[in-house]
């Protein structure tokens, strides 16, 4: 479907990547640096915060807004992604998405115990290799073992 104009690669079948943003929230210094993984909805595995960009909101802001409400968490996130990764989303109707979800550092100051999602995911904090090794994307992986 290369060279095809684009309206007729999404009439066969073809969408394009959709954009979405993650939140890499971390605390402490060196050896105790820590990031936060949580649970997704339907298959309860390990994530990073993330989700779709918002209306009014740089990025960077989107992805800190995701984690207070899948996690809870207050800080403050760098504009600058440190990196994408990709993977492919299976929407209500059943058809799949490919994204690429750019990744931005929130330093965590706290976290609030009443957030939308609370008692709908897990959250945890473990070590950036604890956490390379508990999610599936590969390209998020080696971002975790940037942040050791």
């Amino acid at each position: 479907m290369i060279g095809l104009p684009p309206f007729l690669r999404n009439l066969l079948g073809h969408r394009p990547e959709a954009l979405q943003v993650a939140a890499l929230c971390r605390r402490g210094e060196g050896k105790q640096a820590e990031v936060l993984l949580v649970s997704s909805l339907d298959t309860k595995r390990c994530i990073v915060p993330k989700g779709w960009p918002m209306r009014g909101k740089t990025l960077a802001e989107a992805a800190l807004r995701e984690a207070w409400e899948e996690a809870g968490v207050r800080g403050h996130v760098n504009g600058d992604p440190i990196g994408a990764f990709h993977y492919t989303k299976r929407r209500k109707n059943g058809l799949e998405q490919r994204c690429k979800v750019l990744c931005f550092v929130v330093t965590v100051e706290g976290l609030d115990d009443d957030y939308p999602e609370v008692g709908r995911r897990a959250r945890q904090f473990v070590s950036p290799k604890a956490a390379a090794k508990r999610v599936q994307e590969r390209e998020l992986k080696q971002i975790l073992r940037t942040l050791s």
